[in-house]
């Protein structure tokens, strides 16, 4: 397993490749839909994520104290936000995506431009993964935008996940399709 601390340095980023596995500790900020959306029509991001990370995932936060606990911190599917993500690295300084269901080909063309990966994080298991979140720094856009959309800003300890697409180009999404397509392929020639 391999350990990815923030901030997140080009060159660590570069050394990883589709399919290691990751642990992630550091500051990670979350940002879905809205936050896109927000960014793509010229919004300012209320956090520095150059080196960063941004997790898709609309948490359950509940009030705690002066702050807030993360009950639940499931990924979100992100070809969501496909249309906006390439810019976004570009724009950001982005090195880390993470989410669930892999991006498309914009997507992965900025990551290996600029130096960024998609993390594939586990879904289902949006309880353990709030374990990983150590405390809450910050938030943003609660009241504009709703506590799953919001602008979460994070300290995570151990984080794991995959790397789904990595700086080379490399997609193990398009890997497991293909090797799918050559399986169902050869399948149907046995049955004939």
């Amino acid at each position: 397993m391999i350990e990815l601390r923030y901030p997140f340095t080009e060159t660590a980023v570069r050394a990883l490749r589709a399919g290691d596995v990751v642990r992630v500790s550091g500051r990670v900020c979350t940002g879905r839909d809205r936050f896109h959306k927000f960014l793509a029509d010229g919004g300012t991001c209320p956090v520095d994520l150059r080196d960063g990370a941004l997790f898709h995932c609309g948490p359950v936060a509940v009030p705690e104290g002066d702050g807030w606990r993360i009950a639940a911190a499931g990924p979100t599917t992100s070809i969501r936000e496909e249309p906006y993500e390439a810019a976004t690295i570009e724009r950001l300084g982005l090195r880390v995506l993470i989410g669930k269901g892999g991006m498309g080909a914009d997507t992965l063309e900025a990551c290996r431009r600029f130096g960024c990966v998609y993390l594939q994080a586990v879904g289902g298991a949006a309880a353990l993964t709030a374990q990983r979140i150590k405390r809450v720094i910050g938030v943003h856009f609660l009241q504009a935008f709703g506590a799953t959309e919001a602008c979460w800003e994070w300290e995570v300890e151990g984080l794991e996940a995959v790397v789904g697409m990595d700086a080379h180009g490399e997609d193990l999404f398009a890997r497991v399709r293909e090797a799918s397509a050559a399986r169902l392929e050869a399948l149907g020639k046995e049955e004939a």
